[in-house]
């Protein structure tokens, strides 16, 4: 299924692209989120109209996503768990921990703009969590797991 990018879209491509996507993925995704629309001459003339405010607002939202990106990497959070004493936990820490730990630190993130590629944290220690702000924009923060003081 042929399709128009009303904004831009990691791996697939800039606003205004024609891309070729599967019927679902447009169906399911793409249209219902506004993200793109079929392309048709009637979209596509729709389209020709409104690049430049969709543009506009692209650039609004990636400047914003740079001012977030700066704030974000600056800081360094910590997560209190119960854990064992070799450092093992009793469960995990996952993107939810994490979204909830930078919003008690005062930070909006969403917990779908959180990747770990790793999957859950299970031990005590630091790391680098990568966040997804933007399609073009990717902050790395430190997150310390801390064993939890009874």
């Amino acid at each position: 299924m042929e399709v128009i990018l009303l904004e831009k879209i990691r791996n697939l491509g800039d606003i205004g692209a024609k891309v070729e996507v599967k019927p679902g993925y447009a169906r399911n995704y793409l249209i219902p989120y506004g993200k793109a629309a079929v392309a048709n001459k009637n979209n596509l003339e729709k389209f020709a109209k409104m690049r430049d405010e969709l543009e506009k607002n692209a650039a609004a939202a990636f400047k914003l996503a740079e001012e977030r990106k700066a704030k974000l990497e600056q800081a360094v959070i910590a997560v209190p768990v119960k854990a064992t004493e070799e450092g093992k936990l009793f469960g995990s820490v996952s993107t939810s921990n994490i979204a909830q730990a930078l919003k008690d630190a005062g930070f909006e993130v969403k917990r779908s703009e959180i990747s770990l590629p790793q999957g859950a944290i299970r031990q005590v220690g630091e790391y680098e969590i990568t966040l997804l702000l933007h399609s073009d924009v990717i902050a790395k923060i430190k997150v310390n797991v801390v064993a939890a003081k009874d």
